[in-house]
C-alpha cells in the first residue's frame, strides 16, 4: 500500500477537495506516495482558521521569549527525526542523501536564529519635546501566506515560518506539487511546540488553484513568496488588489568573476559547490563564470575533470558529502534543460562535457559545462535552473562586470581575487543583493539575502527579514 498525506488544517489532518496525487521519486521514476492536494475551499478554511488566532490576540499576549522558545522548539522537532525526515526529503526531490542531511540540519538552524530574535524587536522612544510621549511598537502584519518552492522546500519554508511565528503571525503555507510531503512535518511539529490550533497551516496544491485562491485571498496579510518571475509577477498582481506587502524572492543568473591571480584550486571546491549542488537548481547557482581569454582552457580542464569525477544517480545511494549528485525534481525540468542546451549548441557555443541525460531510470542530466557563449545569448541570460555552467571570457575586471551585470537578474555575484583592491572595487560595482568573495554562498542565516532587478524585492535572512513581518504604529501622546 502506498502510503498518503494529507493538508494540515486548524491542528489537525485534513483531505483536500483536489484529490489525490502521486508524489514521484525523480530519482527512480517510481511512486513514493499519495498526496491530498487542496482546493481553494480548504485555502478559506485555513486563512479562517489563522484569522482566527491571529485576532484572538493570543500570540502577541505572549512575550516575545515565550514564542522564542516555541519557535526554537520546532528545530528542535526536525533534527530529533533528522534521519527519517532527510530519507523522505531524498526520496520526493531528488536531492542525494548528503545534502537532504544538510537542509534539515540548515532548516532547524533557522528556527534557532530566529527563535533567539523574537525578544530583540523593540520600538524606539522620539523626542518631540517637553509636551509629548512619542514611542513606536511594531506589530505582526496578521495572516501570512508563504508559497514554497520544489528545489528547498524543508528549508525554505524553516526560514518564513520562523521569521512570521517569531514576530507573532499566522501562517497558511502552500508546498510546491512536487515536494508536499516533507514539508507537511511542520504542522505537528508546532502543536508539538506549544502554538495553537490554526497558528500554523500546510497545504499542497495545485499553483493555479490552491496556490491563486491563497495569494488573492482577502484575508491574507503578507506574502512571501520563493519561485519564477513569471509566477512572482502574478503573485505581486494578485497582491496588489488587496494592497497587500510581499517579498519575493525570484530568480538569478548569477556570475563568478575569476580574476587572473585566482587561487585555481579553491576555485574548483567553490564551483564543485556553486553550480552542482542540488543538480544546479538553485536561485543562486553560480550559472556563469567569467575569465580571461588567457587562463580559460585552463579553468575549462580543470573543471571538466571535476565535473567527470562526480558520482550522479539516485540520491538514497549518495550519502558521502560532495561526492555525488542527484536527480533534477522532474522530468518537465530536464527537458527544459535539455533544450536550452541545444538551443546553445545551435547558436555556436561548445558542450565541453555533459550536456545529454543519462540512459537510466530518473531524470539526470550530468555535470554540464558550456563554452564560447555569446554574453547576449539565451543560454547566457536565461535561468537554467540545472547543473549547467557557461564559461565566458572578459579581457579585463571592467568588461566582467559589465558581463556579469548586463541580466534583467540581480541576486548575488562573485569574484576570486588575492588582490583586496580589485576585490572590493568589483563588490562594489556587482549588481547583487548578495555578493560573495573567494567563496560562493558564503555567509549563512545571519546574513541577508534577496535581489535586484527581477530577482525580486525584499530580504529574507538576517535581521533584516525581520521587518518584513511586522508594521510600524505610532503613538504620540500629549501631555497635560
Amino acid at each position: 500500500m502506498t502510503e498518503t498525506y494529507f493538508n494540515w488544517i486548524d491542528g489537525d489532518w485534513a483531505e483536500g477537495g483536489a484529490g489525490l496525487v502521486s508524489i514521484e521519486n525523480p530519482g527512480t521514476g517510481e511512486t513514493v506516495a499519495q498526496q491530498h492536494f487542496a482546493d481553494a475551499s480548504d485555502v478559506e478554511r485555513a486563512v479562517a482558521a489563522a484569522r482566527r488566532v491571529h485576532q484572538s490576540g493570543v500570540l502577541t499576549a505572549l512575550r516575545p521569549v515565550e514564542r522564542g522558545r516555541m519557535v526554537r522548539a520546532m528545530g528542535d522537532a526536525l533534527l530529533a527525526r533528522l534521519e527519517e525526515n532527510a530519507q523522505l526529503l531524498c526520496r520526493e526531490q531528488g536531492k542525494t542523501l548528503w545534502e537532504a542531511r544538510n537542509e534539515i540540519r540548515n532548516s532547524a538552524r533557522y528556527f534557532e536564529y530566529y527563535g533567539n530574535q523574537a525578544e530583540t524587536l523593540e520600538g524606539k522612544q522620539i523626542p518631540l519635546g517637553a509636551g509629548y510621549f512619542d514611542f513606536t511598537v511594531l506589530e505582526p502584519f496578521g495572516v501570512s501566506a508563504q508559497i514554497i518552492p520544489w528545489n528547498f522546500p524543508i528549508e525554505i519554508a524553516a526560514r518564513s515560518i520562523s521569521c512570521a511565528l517569531a514576530t507573532g503571525n499566522t501562517c497558511v503555507v502552500k508546498s510546491s506539487e512536487l515536494t508536499p510531503l516533507a514539508t507537511s512535518l511542520y504542522g505537528p511539529a508546532a502543536k508539538e511546540a506549544g502554538f495553537p490550533d490554526g497558528a500554523l497551516n500546510i497545504l499542497a496544491g495545485w499553483g493555479d488553484e490552491a496556490g491563486a485562491a491563497l495569494a488573492g485571498h482577502p484575508g491574507v496579510n503578507q506574502i512571501v513568496f520563493t519561485g519564477s518571475v513569471a509566477t512572482g509577477s502574478k503573485i505581486a498582481a494578485a497582491a496588489a488588489k488587496n494592497i497587500v506587502p510581499c517579498v519575493l524572492e525570484l530568480g538569478g543568473k548569477s556570475a563568478a568573476i575569476l580574476c587572473d591571480d585566482a587561487d585555481l584550486d579553491a576555485f574548483e571546491g567553490e564551483v564543485r559547490k556553486g553550480i552542482w549542488t542540488n543538480a544546479g537548481q538553485i536561485c543562486s547557482a553560480m550559472s556563469r563564470i567569467i575569465t580571461h581569454p588567457d587562463q580559460r582552457d585552463t579553468v575549462v580542464d580543470r573543471l571538466t575533470a571535476l565535473a567527470q569525477s562526480i558520482d550522479v544517480g539516485p540520491g538514497m545511494e549518495r550519502a558521502v558529502p560532495m561526492q555525488g549528485m542527484g536527480a533534477m525534481a522532474s522530468g518537465p525540468q530536464l527537458e527544459r534543460a535539455e533544450g536550452l542546451i541545444a538551443r546553445a549548441e545551435a547558436d555556436g557555443a561548445k558542450v565541453a562535457v555533459g550536456g545529454r541525460r543519462l540512459n537510466q531510470p530518473g531524470h539526470f542530466l550530468p555535470p554540464t559545462i558550456l563554452t564560447d557563449v555569446d554574453p547576449a545569448s539565451e543560454i547566457a541570460q536565461t535561468e537554467v535552473f540545472a547543473p549547467v555552467v557557461c564559461v565566458l571570457t572578459a579581457e579585463d575586471d571592467a568588461q566582467a562586470v559589465e558581463i556579469a551585470n548586463g541580466t534583467e537578474y540581480g541576486l548575488v555575484g562573485g569574484v576570486f581575487t588575492r588582490n583586496l583592491d580589485r576585490a572590493t572595487r568589483a563588490a562594489r560595482q556587482l549588481r547583487g543583493g548578495q555578493i560573495f568573495v573567494n567563496e560562493w554562498f558564503a555567509g549563512g542565516v545571519e546574513t541577508p539575502f534577496g535581489g535586484y532587478g527581477k530577482s525580486g524585492y525584499g530580504r529574507e535572512k538576517g535581521r533584516e527579514a525581520l521587518w518584513n513581518y511586522v508594521q510600524t504604529k505610532n503613538v504620540a501622546i500629549k501631555l497635560g
